[in-house]
């Protein structure tokens, strides 16, 4: 997890008004997702940024875009740059405990003060110019002054909905990463329609270097062809990684092959050398080193040994995060996930599974509900056909609630029941989480038991309001 940032010193705000506290401030957000849903993210932000001097121009960014994996790889990503020696600010999205997950000074959360009076100042400066912006394109911007008050070197940032009509299109990005993109965007094949992969490479400008972790050819082929004829660089293919070994190979290697090329390109094209100490880089091409290393040059290295990429991967996977929380001060344990398609449900139930083999639970249930179209029944069924074949348990599924402020529309759960049902898989049906949760904890009655929430950031935030806690 990361540690809390506090350092930030906070200008004068541009516009004076309410000063909500840090509770206020996650009460007016949670209302505030769905407000201006049109498509017009981009001319919203502009507007913002202007006001506040651009912060999008001061800044070196790295935009992840994609349909999975772009909070790990930016974790990664971050990661390496890092190890560089450069100052890196990343955004993410979504959050699983606090908002502040969502705003990260190198590896550390900005701290609920700071937090507080950026967003209060954002939040007041667009309603004085009558700027109707939503939740997600205000805390852009706080994020963006956030990096140019810390003065980073480079801000990592992750598209929640795309790219082109994303409000991190704000920025001209030097790299554009692009993970693999699956579900209702994509065919049986993975093939992507043409305004879907416009939507994803959009944002390229000339000389953004743009690599993808996509699998289908036909999307590569489209993309690489726009992006040249943007005057931009195609920086495929990407390098093949010193092998993570199993599970984190299965679970993670795409997204560290695709942080390990945009953390490559961005040292090698765009940091500046001030803030690298070559000597110690492990991303750096440096002079002099081709060819035979000299007899004195083998002594030097086995006297200091200099670390590599293979060292750096062995200490990252050894507190690698997964895609999830667990609250083991639960009883049973609570596992919280955002996993909403058939990719996150895979890498999910695969943690879920070495989760068990390091510690067997004693009862394991399954609460998830997710949004219209995300999953598809058949597919979704057999996954956990397979998934419950190896690992005693039970499936709830629950539709999600008109939760205030969140794009919320439930899947049909009747039709994912039934899919359920036809392959033997041990399911029921709730009318709403409250229902769903306690006949989990039912279920799964054994202090060393496991309850999974999965499907949709709504799961998540009615596990809070089912608790009580609602500063979140």
């Amino acid at each position: 997890m990361s540690t809390v940032k506090q350092t930030t010193t906070i200008k004068e705000p541009v516009a004076i008004g309410k000063q909500r506290s840090y509770n206020e401030v996650i009460e007016f957000f949670e209302k505030n997702w769905k407000v201006s849903l049109d498509g017009k993210s981009l001319e919203r932000m502009k507007k913002l940024d202007k006001l506040f001097g651009n912060p999008s121009l001061k800044i070196k960014s790295v935009v992840i875009a994609g349909t999975n994996g772009k909070s790990l790889t930016g974790y990664f990503a971050s990661k390496l740059l890092m190890r560089e020696g450069l100052k890196v600010g990343a955004f993410i999205s979504p959050h699983i405990l606090t908002y502040n997950e969502r705003l990260i000074c190198d590896n550390e959360a900005i701290s609920n003060k700071i937090f507080a009076e950026l967003a209060n100042e954002v939040i007041n400066t667009a309603e004085s110019a009558g700027i109707k912006a939503n939740s997600y394109e205000l805390l852009t911007q706080t994020a963006l002054n956030y990096f140019v008050a810390e003065k980073v070197d480079v801000a990592v940032l992750e598209a929640a909905q795309g790219a082109l009509s994303d409000a991190t299109a704000i920025c001209s990005p030097t790299v554009l990463a692009i993970t693999r993109l699956i579900g209702k965007q994509t065919d049986e094949s993975g093939k992507a329609p043409e305004d879907v992969l416009k939507e994803y490479v959009g944002v390229t400008k000339k000389n953004t270097h743009v690599v993808s972790a996509d699998q289908n050819k036909a999307n590569l082929k489209v993309m690489s062809e726009w992006v040249k004829e943007w005057g931009a660089h195609w920086a495929m293919p990407i390098r093949k990684l010193v092998a993570l070994g199993y599970p984190f190979e299965q679970l993670h290697g795409r997204c560290a092959a695709l942080a390990e090329r945009i953390a490559y390109i961005f040292v090698n094209e765009f940091a500046s050398h001030d803030a690298i100490v070559l000597s110690e880089s492990i991303l750096t091409k440096q002079k002099g080193q081709r060819g035979r290393p000299t007899l004195e040059a083998k002594r030097q290295l086995e006297l200091n040994p200099k670390s590599t990429v293979e060292h750096f991967w062995k200490e990252t996977i050894s507190d690698l995060p997964g895609h999830f929380q667990l609250l083991d001060k639960e009883k049973p344990t609570i596992l919280l996930d955002t996993a909403g398609n058939k990719d996150a449900f895979e890498n999910l139930l695969l943690g879920i599974r070495l989760l068990h083999y390091q510690r067997p639970f004693k009862g394991l249930a399954l609460v998830i509900g997710c949004q219209d179209g995300d999953v598809e029944p058949e597919a979704f069924a057999k996954q956990m056909r397979y998934f419950f074949k190896k690992t005693s348990g039970h499936i709830i599924v629950y539709p999600l609630a008109k939760t205030s402020g969140w794009q919320n529309d439930t899947w049909n759960i009747e039709k994912i029941n039934s899919a359920l049902k036809a392959l033997k898989v041990k399911s029921r049906t709730a009318g709403s989480f409250k229902e769903a949760f306690e006949t989990a904890k039912k279920l799964v009655s054994d202090r060393n038991g496991l309850i999974g929430l999965a499907g949709s950031p709504c799961v998540l935030q009615e596990y809070w309001t089912y608790k009580g806690i609602k500063k979140l």
